[in-house]
């Protein structure tokens, strides 16, 4: 399956909170209506354009919540909202839970330890040429 990523629209954010909700992410309806209006909230579509099976949200350069609907993971959905995220920022920042930082690792993410206990950090930039 092949999926097509996108900036979300207005309109995609009931779409885009159902699948943040799904992942059990706490994201605020305010915080991604604002990073969709700034161009910061990423979807993965079917191919058809018709379903959304992932959204990633930034805040600047950082990624806020990146999530796929649970029966499209282990797809490749995460990798192309965040490369996709990437080729739109040189520089990315993530926190996230230590049991998925060997996904944000295979990105190309450096990883360190959190001041949270259990929660990792990461950042991947682009080489200078």
């Amino acid at each position: 399956m092949s999926v097509r990523v996108r900036e979300a629209t207005a309109k995609d954010l009931p779409d885009v909170m159902n699948v943040l909700d799904g992942a059990a992410l706490s994201s605020d309806v305010a915080s991604v209506r604002e990073s969709t209006a700034s161009g910061g909230t990423l979807v993965a579509v079917s191919e058809d354009g018709e379903r959304i099976l992932g959204a990633l949200v930034l805040d600047g350069s950082h990624i806020v919540a990146v999530a796929v609907r649970r029966r499209r993971r282990g797809q490749g959905i995460g990798t192309a909202l965040v490369e996709a995220a990437g080729a739109r920022r040189a520089r990315l920042t993530a926190a996230f839970d230590a049991d998925v930082a060997p996904f944000y690792q295979g990105l190309g993410f450096e990883i360190e330890d959190s001041d949270e206990p259990g929660r990792r950090r990461g950042e991947r930039s682009l080489p200078v040429e």
